[in-house]
């Protein structure tokens, strides 16, 4: 009681002041701290043991992995299902808190000194802000890195396919724009290279078709070919030029050892950056971007666009649980344990559905990438900011 009274004494001060880190803050937050780690060990290991053990129990079973490669796999998706703990456990934190709060009248005490909900609340706001800079931290540096090598050791171990890597049937087409007689321009095919494998830095077994205008002008095989940094070329090396004449006709044969060709980067940089949107940097994500859209890959193009504009969006979630837990935390009702993460399942179901179809709405370019991917944000903040206003209201 003791305790109360200060708070309350320090809480009847606080309107004819500027916000400062008071008594009942810190207060909060103490309360906020343990439920949140706690529930970013439990979310954490369930989503681990859920998202993989079984995945990689079959694979070691039926392809013959490694058991050491399936723990190193195991350990490198440990930062990403601890990135997708983060605004879950924001949410039970916030409502377990706030609802013990409320179940023993402590915030009707704290509002009858004049403090309003919303500024009950900032605790748990400002703990958000934290952990969506935490989040946007593991999203960005630490997860594609991880995701990535994760991959990789599938890949090299059990020959493992995978959607978005290039290391084989690498096909690249360079088109160039033309001007036509009516005045308008249109896209005409300049160049394609087909490599049969890709190790990261070597194409290996090329061809490649060259045209000038609207002609075939050289088909050039090689046994492999790697990207010159210096020279700004392709270094080819092991092949045959054969050269057309103008009605594709099958003019000379010329052999060479090494021999460099002028051909653009971005093929290369197509099949090294091939990987999936959650293996990549924001911006990795944005330069692959900008290869899409030179090969006219639209499809691809605005997948990418919405899948980096949702790992942009996600850290935020963290803030709209925390407002949307801490509103219904605050009812005058008592929430439980179970209550609480039974709510939380249903939030988050809802949450993801929601951001399941505008993703879907942004791919089919029925809505703009940056559209679908804060949509669900913004519904979300607004339904948290709408139930704390009807609350502080009663």
């Amino acid at each position: 009681m003791m305790f109360l009274s200060k708070t309350l004494t320090s809480l009847g001060q606080w309107p004819h002041s500027l916000p400062r880190i008071s008594l009942m803050d810190r207060y909060v937050a103490r309360q906020l701290i343990p439920p949140f780690l706690f529930s970013v060990g439990v979310v954490a290991s369930l989503g681990l043991a859920i998202g993989n053990l079984s995945d990689l129990g079959n694979k070691i079973v039926e392809k013959n992995l490694p058991v050491a490669k399936a723990a190193e796999v195991l350990l490198l998706k440990v930062p990403e299902f601890l990135a997708y703990s983060l605004p879950v456990a924001v949410m039970l934190a916030t409502m377990m808190t706030f609802g013990r709060l409320s179940g023993d009248c402590e915030i009707i005490a704290i509002r009858s000194c004049g403090v309003s909900l919303y500024r009950l609340i900032l605790p748990a706001v400002v703990l958000s802000l934290l952990v969506t800079g935490w989040a946007f931290v593991l999203t960005e540096w630490v997860v594609p890195v991880a995701n990535y090598r994760a991959t990789s050791i599938l890949i090299e171990s059990i020959d493992e396919e995978h959607p978005f890597w290039q290391n084989r049937d690498v096909f690249y087409p360079e088109f160039e724009e033309i001007k036509l007689d009516n005045g308008q321009t249109a896209r005409r095919l300049k160049s394609l290279v087909y490599a049969e494998k890709f190790d990261g830095k070597e194409m290996q077994n090329l061809t490649v078709l060259q045209w000038t205008e609207n002609h075939l002008k050289h088909i050039v095989l090689s046994d492999n070919a790697t990207w010159n940094n210096d020279n700004k070329r392709w270094d080819f090396f092991h092949g045959t030029v054969y050269r057309l004449t103008e009605t594709e006709d099958y003019q000379e044969a010329v052999p060479f050892t090494n021999k460099q060709i002028a051909l653009p980067q971005s093929a290369f940089d197509f099949a090294r950056q091939g990987r999936d949107p959650y293996e990549m940097t924001i911006a990795e994500a944005q330069d692959y971007i900008k290869i899409l859209k030179l090969i006219g890959d639209e499809k691809k193009t605005q997948f990418f666009q919405v899948r980096t504009e949702q790992k942009l969006a996600f850290p935020f979630v963290c803030i709209v649980f925390a407002v949307v837990g801490s509103a219904i935390g605050a009812r005058p009702q008592r929430i439980s344990r179970a209550t609480g993460f039974g709510l939380t399942i249903v939030i988050i179901f809802a949450y993801y559905i929601l951001g399941f179809f505008s993703g879907s709405l942004g791919i089919v370019g029925l809505i703009s990438p940056t559209l679908a991917a804060w949509l669900p944000n913004f519904v979300g903040l607004g339904v948290g900011i709408w139930l704390l206003y009807e609350f502080n209201q009663g």
